[in-house]
């Protein structure tokens, strides 16, 4: 089969690797895409702690595609930028046949599922919720919050808002965001930790915040499990027309073109949400 690796920092490669053999309990996908998440923008960039070239397909985690016998599934795989994958039967979920034509980055949107969810006991109708990034997390959770009947403030870096808010969803992972977020509480608000924070230690205020009471949840998920539950919920959400993911998903690529997939989602030129890639 084909498959695309990053060889190196900012340089990506098409290779051939054997088609993966499932083992007891996993199914063989044929893959029909994969995003690219933010949180592998670090792989794409080097750190000194990785080690290249990565495994053929890695780091593609947000893939979808068909099984043998001609389901559509949303899996939870690591190998997702290559035309096969394996998951286990217990990471996948089959999309509904309304979704057949539409790109469905399923671990990607169960995290935004999985952020509401979290904080769905603040998110009651009338509730002032802001949003601090305004990328694929950002928009997906924003409309994940109106239909609940929460007032959304979307805020990004040229947004002027003032605060307070009852809860406040951080979704770009950056020291400047949190501080932001954090800034727009009012006293008992929510701040929600959304973002992926992974290029080094942050800051906070903690006298502010422990002045004003607020409640800090991180709505990162480790379990499959969950993540799974987020899947199935994003899928049914979409078969119902109420989240529109031909609208997050801005910018596709072929296999051969990975590296401009990353580079388009290091950039993040205007317009830009969700890149993926597609065998």
């Amino acid at each position: 089969m084909r498959a695309a690796t990053i060889a190196a920092p900012g340089r990506a490669e098409l290779v051939e690797a054997r088609i993966p053999r499932p083992a007891a309990g996993e199914i063989l996908v044929r893959i029909q895409g994969c995003g690219v998440c933010g949180s592998s923008l670090p792989l794409w960039q080097g750190r000194k702690w990785f080690s290249y070239p990565l495994d053929p397909g890695a780091p593609g985690h947000e893939a979808w595609g068909l099984t043998a016998d001609d389901r559509r599934v949303a899996v939870l795989s690591q190998r997702g930028y290559a035309e096969w994958d394996v998951a286990r039967e217990t990471d996948l979920v089959e999309l509904p046949d309304v979704l057949d034509d539409t790109p469905f980055p399923g671990e990607a949107l169960a995290c935004a599922v999985n952020v509401v969810n979290r904080t769905r006991a603040r998110l009651r109708r009338g509730a002032r919720v802001a949003i601090v990034g305004m990328g694929f997390l950002g928009t997906a959770c924003a409309r994940l919050c109106e239909l609940r009947g929460v007032d959304v403030t979307e805020v990004d870096r040229h947004t002027q808002v003032e605060g307070p808010f009852d809860c406040v969803i951080e979704a770009a992972g950056t020291q400047g965001a949190l501080d932001r977020a954090a800034g727009l509480l009012g006293e008992r608000g929510l701040l929600v930790i959304a973002g992926f924070h992974q290029d080094g230690l942050r800051t906070i205020d903690l006298q502010s915040w422990n002045w004003r009471g607020i409640d800090v949840v991180n709505a990162h998920e480790r379990d499959p499990r969950v993540y799974i539950e987020g899947m199935r919920d994003a899928a049914a959400l979409a078969a119902r027309g109420d989240l529109d993911v031909r609208a997050l998903v801005t910018h596709r690529f072929a296999l051969d073109e990975v590296g401009p997939a990353f580079t388009v989602a290091t950039q993040r030129a205007e317009g830009f949400l969700k890149a993926v890639v597609c065998p």
